[in-house]
């Protein structure tokens, strides 16, 4: 599937495009044929990834910088990518911030500065492009990069938590209302997957690293490609027929952590032996029922 013009002729705007995953993602697109245009606070950053990413691929890449928890800021955005490419046929709402902390120890700017990033940027994005399209009648296709617990919810995350879960519902509620434009919305929802930026603050000691990757089945943390080929994918006509989803990508994580039995991955052999010992000896007394 993942043939040289799978999105050739798309033009994909990318927020947060210039580092991380989301150079990653962008780098993906631009090697199945896609033109693609990196957006970001740090003009220097985007416009050296934009050099290096074309010089790696031969594809085009245009860089410009926003901010967008201003809304007036990523309209003049839009504008730019839009003189420069004539349109824009995928958005992929990928900018976002995140740490970890007790929440009690967070003010409300702390919340603020996650949410007006995660939340009101993918809305004002969301937003603009969609506008523009449905006047045009042009169909288009948003893919926003949510996290895994943004369904669950989880301490010491909050903040972010609470903005991703707004991120999805907005995927979901636009699905079912802007299908009759022909415009498709999904959700990537990614597990571990180490990047400098984010890592480090969520990650900060090898020691918390481990721990999290012991709670995933499959042993291991995820590979940047591993995400930006379902990327790919979800925004190629491939993927025609699916909107309103959240696609989980976190090798088993999310699944391990539902299950209230799961932590008997601690028992070893031997102590397996005992138990069914123990239970075909005496089943009456040691069986247990959770209903």
């Amino acid at each position: 599937m993942f043939e040289p013009g799978l999105l050739k002729d798309k033009v994909v705007l990318v927020t947060g495009g210039g580092t991380g995953l989301g150079r990653s993602m962008s780098t993906r697109f631009l090697e199945l044929g896609a033109r693609v245009a990196i957006t970001s606070r740090r003009a220097e950053t985007i416009a050296q990834a934009a050099q290096e990413m074309m010089q790696q691929t031969g594809g085009e890449v245009f860089a410009t910088p926003v901010d967008v928890r201003d809304p007036e800021a990523v309209k003049a955005m839009v504008d730019a990518v839009e003189a420069h490419f004539g349109r824009i046929d995928v958005l992929l709402n990928n900018a976002a911030g995140n740490f970890i902390s007790p929440t009690e120890r967070l003010s409300y700017r702390a919340f603020d500065a996650v949410l007006n990033i995660v939340l009101h940027g993918t809305v004002y994005c969301t937003l603009e492009v969609g506008k523009r399209w449905i006047a045009r009648g042009q169909k288009g296709t948003m893919l926003n990069i949510a996290t895994t617990y943004a369904q669950s919810g989880s301490g010491y995350v909050v903040p972010s938590a609470t903005a991703k879960a707004g991120v999805v519902t907005l995927t979901r509620s636009l699905a079912a209302e802007w299908g009759k434009y022909g415009i498709r919305l999904n959700a990537i929802a990614p597990g571990p997957f180490p990047t400098e930026g984010a890592w480090t603050r969520l990650m900060p000691t090898p020691e918390i690293a481990r721990m999290f990757e012991k709670k995933i089945p499959l042993g291991r943390v995820g590979q940047h490609i591993e995400l930006a080929n379902l990327a790919a994918y979800l925004i190629s006509d491939y993927a025609g027929f699916i909107t309103g989803d959240v696609i989980t990508i976190d090798g088993g994580e999310t699944v391990w952590n539902a299950g209230e039995f799961n932590v008997l991955d601690a028992v070893t052999q031997e102590q397996w032996d005992q138990l069914e010992a123990l239970r075909k000896t005496d089943i009456p007394h040691h069986s247990y029922s959770r209903r």
